[in-house]
């Protein structure tokens, strides 16, 4: 396949596309940056230097490849929801029109699990729960770019196929250390759906590459979910502590994902079906 793929030197699209190009796809990518793509070149990548939010010639970067692979986003705390939403709205929905102008209807759009924050349900979330309005910036422009991406399905024929990723991590990404300081806090008893980066592209190219499912919506996650207090165990980090009112994020199931869609349907298998076989496996 001849993929077209934007955040390439992200987090995730720093993995995808060099896990593409090892399987002998045709790989384009979209950067601003053209020496932070270098390594990715030298891969065997065709480099178009652009900008979402500003390209004139971006139907054109799209045409004759058979399907668009979108991992660009702005997810991180701080940022201002203007710029979150021209980021994650906007230019999503400005990449999608180019790709249809282009003749190239195959969309893959990376959303996140966050969406189901606040869900108040006692199992793992599903694809087709209705979704809770978002608070946060992130899930938030998350939410209205899947909207409108699945409007353009029905009206006029994306080949759509949206992938709520669990919680990243993996092949010496910093992701958890990250986060650890902000669940200090958070009820050691909730779960948490992983997924390693090496499984996200797995899930992303047989997104990419699976037939006739158009218009699906995916839960990405391994198949052990892992409470917040053996996630600071694992990573040896100080023992949480209650607020002076007691845990945060009391609700236990709204970071987990039910994985049996993606199984179905897609024929997903993790390759690390939990942290602790990554972990054993050198793969963190």
């Amino acid at each position: 396949m001849k993929i077209f793929v934007t955040g390439a030197t992200g987090k995730v699209g720093s993995r995808f596309v060099p896990y593409l190009l090892k399987q002998g796809h045709a790989i384009r990518i979209l950067v601003r940056n053209a020496e932070r793509a270098s390594a990715l070149k030298e891969e065997g990548a065709e480099v178009v230097l652009g900008d979402l939010l500003d390209n004139q010639n971006l139907t054109e970067a799209i045409r004759g490849v058979d399907a668009v692979v979108h991992t660009a986003a702005q997810f991180r705390g701080g940022v201002s929801e203007e710029i979150a939403r021209a980021v994650n709205l906007d230019a999503t929905i400005t990449l999608a029109k180019a790709a249809l102008e282009a003749g190239v209807t195959r969309f893959v759009f990376t959303s996140t699990s966050n969406v189901y924050r606040d869900m108040n349900v006692n199992r793992p979330c599903r694809e087709d729960d209705i979704l809770i309005p978002a608070k946060e910036i992130y899930p938030k422009t998350k939410i209205a770019a899947e909207e409108a991406l699945l409007k353009l399905y029905r009206e006029q024929g994306l080949d759509l196929r949206i992938m709520r990723l669990a919680f990243v991590y993996g092949d010496r990404d910093p992701h958890i250390e990250e986060i650890l300081p902000y669940m200090i806090n958070w009820n050691p008893l909730k779960q948490q759906s992983m997924v390693h980066h090496e499984d996200v592209s797995q899930a992303l190219l047989l997104a990419a590459s699976t037939p006739s499912v158009g218009g699906r919506i995916y839960n990405v996650g391994d198949d052990n979910p892992i409470t917040i207090g053996e996630l600071y165990k694992l990573h040896g980090e100080p023992k949480q502590v209650p607020t002076k009112d007691g845990w945060l994020m009391s609700n236990l199931w709204e970071l987990t994902v039910d994985t049996e869609r993606i199984k179905n349907e897609l024929n997903f298998h993790p390759k690390y079906p939990s942290i602790y076989t990554a972990r054993d496996m050198g793969a963190l």
